[in-house]
């Protein structure tokens, strides 16, 4: 693994996550209730804990501030294995508080969202760990770490890949960048090719959510670089993930067009996953997976997703999308569309992350995801199944639970004709 330098701004994300049942009777909106609280870092400590959770050595080059919200941040980057070089910060804790219900999201509030200049300049700590570095990411979130006096300086002259993640509020990337990624607000309708000129800088990525990145490193025309389609899922984070990536790509020895390959695929799945609100979770975790059409919940499911959940810490449902059930069942199913299948089962207590797919089977979903487990119920053979030689490429195993007998979507179907 490398040694990796993260140099920006790290917030304080708290995510509020309850269920709503009823609106409030002074205004039309939800009540959120059963709430249980989580906190990690955000903005560039995401990305050092990203980096971190990979395998690499990590150091933050960051300012935090000595308030109750700057404590918790350090100690939470500490307990991520991340080194923090702290030029100090003079006013609050930037935080960011998302409340959700059911996996969805509710309202952000901000605290601490004014801009702050650090306490102190790049010394001698900063350039030792620029020096050590095997690749330097600058995760700029616009509150002045990335300006800090002397730094610009420092990394200007660095013989090691730079990859500079802007922000529209922060400061302008140094020429001589090997890989710039801004997103699309970001690139301001500006295509790849413009930014690497405007910016001198080896290469430019310009990251599109779902619909991958535009990449132009001066080798021919700028290309596009399609992602894994996915439904579902939180993009909360994704750009971390996808800077990250890329920096440890180059880190290793690799060119742009890899380090953008292998960052779309990252951090798709990392959406797929759940985003950053499951570093909450994962800690000495074992995710695991299973999957379905889950047209009609009955008992069976709910065995099933019982039993799936008491394999791990976290369950992650895989549910084929609608074109994929009308492939699979014929033209007359799903009965409910995926939108409410989804609903239903980000309900139940057993799961933790929806993910809807388009194919016949959950194979691709699997590789993005890579659970520890996957899940079948029913009297499969383990030998039998195509997810099984998946799960074993990454040291993954099959599990078959119980099923429960005589509990069908089909028979529900017949019973309700039937009747109806």
């Amino acid at each position: 693994m490398s040694r990796l330098l993260v140099v920006g701004d790290a917030l304080l994300d708290r995510d509020l996550d309850g269920v709503a049942e009823r609106l409030c009777p002074e205004a039309p909106v939800p009540v959120v209730e059963d709430v249980c609280s989580s906190t990690r870092p955000g903005g560039a400590g995401l990305a050092a804990v990203l980096a971190a959770s990979d395998g690499h050595g990590v150091v933050l080059v960051t300012a935090l501030a000595r308030d109750a919200a700057g404590r918790e941040l350090e100690a939470l980057l500490a307990d991520a294995g991340v080194r923090a070089v702290d030029l100090g910060l003079g006013g609050p804790t930037q935080q960011k508080v998302r409340v959700r219900a059911e996996g969805r999201l509710v309202v952000r509030v901000d605290h601490g969202g004014r801009r702050l200049s650090p306490l102190g300049a790049a010394g001698s700590e900063v350039r030792e760990a620029l020096a050590a570095a095997d690749a330097v990411l600058v995760a700029d979130y616009g509150r002045g770490v990335a300006e800090a006096d002397g730094l610009a300086a420092c990394v200007a002259t660095l013989g090691t890949p730079v990859v500079w993640d802007p922000h529209p509020r922060g400061a302008t990337p140094i020429p001589g960048m090997t890989l710039i990624t801004p997103n699309r607000a970001e690139a301001a309708g500006e295509d790849a090719a413009a930014l690497r000129e405007r910016w001198h800088a080896g290469a430019v990525a310009v990251t599109l959510g779902a619909e991958g990145a535009v990449l132009a490193d001066g080798v021919g025309r700028a290309r596009r670089i399609m992602a894994p389609r996915i439904e579902g899922g939180d993009p909360c984070g994704a750009g971390d993930r996808f800077a990250v990536t890329a920096t440890a790509v180059l880190a290793a020895g690799g060119n742009a067009r890899e380090a953008v390959d292998a960052a779309v695929r990252d951090a798709s799945g990392f959406v797929a996953a759940g985003g950053a609100a499951s570093l909450a979770r994962s800690r000495a975790r074992t995710v695991v997976a299973t999957g379905g059409c889950f047209d009609l919940l009955h008992a069976g499911h709910v065995a099933t997703l019982g039993a799936a959940r008491a394999l791990g810490d976290h369950l992650v449902v895989l549910v084929n999308s609608d074109r994929s059930v009308r492939r699979l069942k014929g033209g007359d199913r799903p009965v409910q569309p995926q939108e409410d299948r989804v609903a239903v089962l980000n309900a139940l207590a057993a799961v933790d992350d929806v993910v809807v797919f388009d194919e016949d089977t959950p194979v691709a979903a699997l590789e993005l995801l890579r659970p520890d487990v996957w899940v079948k119920g029913g009297d499969y053979v383990v030998q039998d199944l195509p997810e099984t030689a998946v799960l074993r490429s990454w040291g993954g195993r099959v599990a078959i639970v119980p099923y429960v007998a005589g509990r069908s979507t089909t028979r529900l179907i017949q019973e309700l004709a039937r009747v109806a």
